[in-house]
């Protein structure tokens, strides 16, 4: 089957969530002659870039019935990523003329022009226009259990208005999940914590260190949020104690630079007299700690009878991380993959499903999607790689880029962009302090900004 042989066709598609991923979704699906409409909870663009101060009733975000706060952003949030390396390919993330003196000309700038820029997205390509704004997906589902011959596999979706209170039960030719992960935490498992008398937080409800103004905290993680949360606590905080399960069961190192912040092992339990323990033997009397342990994908508005699952954190069966066999290309997930690029990724996800619809671009049987999945699965568990792992791309992802752009008919990841990635992630484990403010990729910047002046 080649693709030129397929008749080009248009989809009633629903995209769900207008973050950075539904929104290039919306305008690659449209650009490829599909109508579409897009739900959005909340009442702007921008998903977890919007910064808000409200926090959720429970600190560790465990009780199912608790009022949910869709953002994760804390108020020192910078990227850890560089702006260049950050945008959409054909929208670069680069100061325009004729901006306000508001924004953050950083190259690391702040989660507010991140925002800024997602909304300059949203009003280039008119997207708003396909959103429905405050509108909460409650169900998606098969609508039929057949394709009805015409290989159109119908999606049924319930959705509520919040506003007007107006419930909705709509038919829709497929189906795009945009809805993100950074809602649903996941925490560690601690020996003897149910009667440890001090705060239990995660990090989803962290926004001003102020409140832990002379407190011992420990943070329980190794990620980015991590690294920021123990520093910017650490100007407010008594102590600040960073427990890490990767490190050396022995690992107890002062950090550089401060003399209240301290890197240990995994904690080994916890008592009802306040104090905990480490893996390296320390004993702390501790009032506060916090899980900067990272979240669970979390679709609990879909319903498709096993078909797809969330098991460990793997999203499956998902072909390239995106097509569920039993469903392709009918239901399709994009941003499942993290440590990447997330927006160009997101870009090229877009295309790739865009051109599926239509019938430009051929998927493989649905025999043999699911034996490729298999394959990877066999491979993660040989390998030793806990399924908790498996949308863990890292150094892969610009060859899966790359993948994605062959299907297209697009150019590969720019070389300087790969390049700037590595060596940010360089600088970021040997400065963790000023990787931001310092660096010497202008080689790379100058590169960039050629390649910019194409879309300027």
């Amino acid at each position: 089957m080649t693709p030129s042989l397929s008749p080009i066709r248009s989809h009633h598609v629903a995209v769900i969530g207008a973050g950075a991923a539904g929104l290039v979704a919306a305008r690659e699906l449209r650009r490829e002659g599909h109508s579409v409409v897009v739900f959005e909870r909340q009442k702007q663009v921008g998903g977890t870039w919007i910064y808000t101060d409200h926090i959720e009733p429970d600190p560790l975000s465990l009780d199912p019935t608790r009022s949910i706060v869709h953002s994760s952003v804390y108020g020192s949030l910078r990227t850890n990523l560089p702006r260049e390396c950050m945008g959409y390919r054909d929208f670069p993330f680069i100061l325009r003329s004729g901006v306000s003196e508001s924004r953050d000309p950083r190259r690391f700038p702040s989660h507010r022009e991140v925002l800024t820029y997602l909304r300059d997205f949203a009003k280039e390509f008119a997207i708003e226009e396909m959103i429905r704004f405050e509108t909460s997906v409650v169900k998606v589902s098969p609508a039929v259990e057949s394709d009805g011959g015409d290989g159109i596999g119908k999606w049924r979706i319930e959705s509520t208005e919040d506003e007007m209170k107006i419930r909705r039960d709509e038919i829709y030719d497929a189906v795009v999940v945009c809805n993100g992960h950074y809602i649903e935490p996941r925490v560690a498992e601690i020996p003897g914590i149910s009667s440890w008398p001090g705060k239990e937080m995660h990090s989803h409800n962290y926004r001003i260190p102020e409140p832990f103004k002379d407190q011992v905290v420990v943070l329980i993680g190794n990620s980015a949020s991590a690294d920021d949360i123990s520093r910017d606590i650490a100007r407010f905080a008594k102590e600040v104690h960073v427990a890490c399960r990767s490190n050396a069961a022995d690992t107890y190192i002062k950090q550089t630079g401060y003399s209240n912040l301290w890197m240990h092992s995994m904690i080994e339990r916890v008592h009802e007299d306040g104090s905990v323990v480490f893996q390296n033997g320390k004993t702390i009397s501790v009032d506060v700690i916090m899980h900067c342990t990272g979240y669970k994908y979390h679709f609990p508005f879909l319903e498709t009878s096993g078909s797809v699952t969330v098991d460990d954190n793997r999203v499956g069966p998902l072909y390239k991380d995106v097509f569920p066999p039993a469903f392709a290309p009918w239901l399709s997930f994009i941003g499942i993959p993290w440590k990447v690029v997330p927006f160009p990724m997101f870009e090229l996800q877009s295309k790739w499903i865009a051109g599926v619809l239509s019938g430009r671009i051929p998927l493989p049987s649905k025999e043999d999607m699911v034996m490729e999945i298999k394959t990877l699965y066999s491979t993660l568990e040989a390998q030793g790689i806990p399924k908790r792992y498996t949308h863990r791309m890292g150094m892969t992802q610009f060859e899966y880029n790359d993948w994605l752009a062959s299907q297209c008919g697009c150019s590969r990841t720019e070389e300087w962009r790969k390049e700037m990635y590595f060596t940010t992630g360089v600088r970021k484990r040997t400065q963790p302090e000023t990787y931001r403010d310092e660096w010497d990729d202008h080689h790379l910047v100058s590169q960039a900004h050629e390649d910019f002046s194409l879309y300027a």
